[in-house]
């Protein structure tokens, strides 16, 4: 190709100089789009962005989490230590909205009947102080928020899942999903994480620890993102 490029004024006469110039342009142009196109690095950047997507989500529904239930303890701190799933204390928090609603809300939906009891009879004897209704609101503005991150964070990982199985099914059987797709993004490609050696896949994720070690003369780590499946 570069030999033809090279040698184009003379395999094709009669054509001005501008006119070559623009032709190779768009020939160079033509063939870069098709690299892109049919490039085999490009068919996992879906799941490189889809884990990293997931992960800053995580990062966000703990802020939101940590928030909802330090502000909502100010009210109700009791209701913390009884409800120690995330997804339950949104929505208990959003049906209830104050103490004082509790004894008449029906939770049956949400809480086994045995910690909807504990709640009940909790609120009665709250220590928290009282707020006002426009607290409330934004609280449980925040529930909702937290609500819908969590669902469509469940979505995120069912997509990630499906894609995991049709690019690298046997790398999801041997690490699992999750730890499948950070290995890849953090390889940058499922073709660079396929030429690493088996040495380099298993320190992934560790680099800092490694050369920290190797500066200091210590013990190098001996797993990076591998570890968590372990």
């Amino acid at each position: 190709m570069r030999c033809i490029r090279s040698q184009l004024e003379n395999l094709i006469s009669g054509l001005p100089k501008k006119e070559l110039v623009a032709m190779s342009l768009g020939l160079a142009h033509s063939l870069s789009r098709y690299k892109l196109k049919f490039s085999p690095d490009k068919v996992d950047t879906m799941i490189v962005q889809a884990v990293s997507l997931l992960d800053d989500l995580d990062k966000e529904l703990n802020n939101y989490v940590m928030r909802c239930r330090e502000w909502y303890g100010w009210h109700f701190p009791e209701l913390g230590k009884l409800i120690t799933d995330n997804l339950a204390f949104a929505k208990t928090v959003k049906i209830i909205g104050t103490r004082d609603n509790t004894a008449t809300a029906d939770l049956s939906d949400i809480l086994p009947e045995e910690v909807e009891e504990k709640v009940k009879e909790a609120a009665e004897i709250s220590m928290g102080t009282e707020i006002a209704d426009d607290d409330i609101m934004n609280i449980q503005n925040l529930c909702d928020q937290i609500i819908d991150m969590t669902n469509y964070r469940a979505q995120l990982y069912d997509y990630l899942k499906a894609r995991m199985m049709a690019m690298a099914p046997n790398l999801s059987v041997l690490v699992g999903d999750l730890v499948g797709a950070r290995l890849i993004a953090h390889a940058g490609s499922l073709i660079n994480l396929a030429k690493h050696p088996a040495s380099t896949v298993q320190i992934l994720g560790a680099e800092k620890a490694l050369f920290r070690a190797l500066k200091t003369k210590k013990d190098t780590p001996k797993y990076g993102i591998i570890y968590l499946r372990r």
